[in-house]
Protein backbone atom coordinates (compact mmCIF):
# COMPACT_ATOMS: atom_id res chain seq x y z
CA UNK A 1 0.00 0.00 0.00
CA UNK A 2 1.57 3.34 -1.00
CA UNK A 3 2.02 5.98 1.64
CA UNK A 4 -0.28 8.98 1.37
CA UNK A 5 1.43 11.79 -0.46
CA UNK A 6 1.80 14.94 1.55
CA UNK A 7 3.17 18.03 0.02
CA UNK A 8 5.54 19.98 2.23
CA UNK A 9 4.15 23.17 3.68
CA UNK A 10 5.20 26.09 1.56
CA UNK A 11 6.18 29.44 3.04
CA UNK A 12 2.96 30.90 1.63
CA UNK A 13 0.88 28.30 3.50
CA UNK A 14 2.72 29.07 6.72
CA UNK A 15 2.19 32.81 6.20
CA UNK A 16 -1.53 32.20 5.59
CA UNK A 17 -1.84 30.19 8.79
CA UNK A 18 -0.04 32.89 10.77
CA UNK A 19 -2.32 35.54 9.29
CA UNK A 20 -5.38 33.51 10.29
CA UNK A 21 -4.01 33.03 13.81
CA UNK A 22 -3.29 36.75 14.20
CA UNK A 23 -6.74 37.66 12.92
CA UNK A 24 -8.61 35.32 15.22
CA UNK A 25 -6.46 36.30 18.21
CA UNK A 26 -6.88 40.05 17.70
CA UNK A 27 -10.61 39.72 17.09
CA UNK A 28 -11.07 37.66 20.26
CA UNK A 29 -9.05 40.12 22.33
CA UNK A 30 -11.14 42.98 20.97
CA UNK A 31 -14.38 41.17 21.76
CA UNK A 32 -13.25 40.37 25.29
CA UNK A 33 -12.25 43.97 25.97
CA UNK A 34 -15.56 45.27 24.60
CA UNK A 35 -17.73 42.74 26.47
CA UNK A 36 -15.82 42.87 29.77
CA UNK A 37 -17.53 46.00 31.21
CA UNK A 38 -20.90 44.27 30.95
CA UNK A 39 -19.88 41.07 32.72
CA UNK A 40 -17.48 42.47 35.33
CA UNK A 41 -18.94 42.51 38.82
CA UNK A 42 -16.74 45.15 40.38
CA UNK A 43 -17.61 48.77 39.55
CA UNK A 44 -13.90 49.62 39.50
CA UNK A 45 -13.15 46.94 36.94
CA UNK A 46 -16.16 48.04 34.90
CA UNK A 47 -14.82 51.60 34.79
CA UNK A 48 -11.33 50.50 33.81
CA UNK A 49 -12.62 48.24 31.06
CA UNK A 50 -15.05 50.89 29.80
CA UNK A 51 -12.15 53.31 29.42
CA UNK A 52 -10.32 50.81 27.22
CA UNK A 53 -13.17 50.51 24.70
CA UNK A 54 -11.11 52.29 22.06
CA UNK A 55 -8.41 49.64 22.37
CA UNK A 56 -11.06 46.94 22.05
CA UNK A 57 -12.46 48.46 18.87
CA UNK A 58 -8.96 48.81 17.44
CA UNK A 59 -8.16 45.16 18.16
CA UNK A 60 -11.47 44.04 16.68
CA UNK A 61 -10.97 46.06 13.48
CA UNK A 62 -7.35 44.92 13.19
CA UNK A 63 -8.40 41.29 13.62
CA UNK A 64 -11.11 41.75 11.01
CA UNK A 65 -8.57 43.24 8.60
CA UNK A 66 -6.26 40.27 9.12
CA UNK A 67 -9.14 37.89 8.46
CA UNK A 68 -10.18 39.75 5.30
CA UNK A 69 -6.56 39.67 4.08
CA UNK A 70 -6.43 35.92 4.83
CA UNK A 71 -9.63 35.36 2.83
CA UNK A 72 -8.28 37.39 -0.09
CA UNK A 73 -5.03 35.40 -0.15
CA UNK A 74 -6.90 32.09 -0.02
CA UNK A 75 -9.23 33.18 -2.83
CA UNK A 76 -6.28 34.23 -4.97
CA UNK A 77 -4.50 30.93 -4.31
CA UNK A 78 -7.64 28.98 -5.14
CA UNK A 79 -8.11 30.93 -8.36
CA UNK A 80 -4.46 30.36 -9.31
CA UNK A 81 -4.82 26.59 -8.75
CA UNK A 82 -7.90 26.39 -10.98
CA UNK A 83 -6.17 28.09 -13.91
CA UNK A 84 -4.64 25.62 -16.36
Amino acid sequence: MPAPSRRPASPADKADKELLFKGVTCALIGLVVLIAPYVARSPGVQDIMAQSALVGWFALVLGGAFLVRYAMRRAAASKARRRP
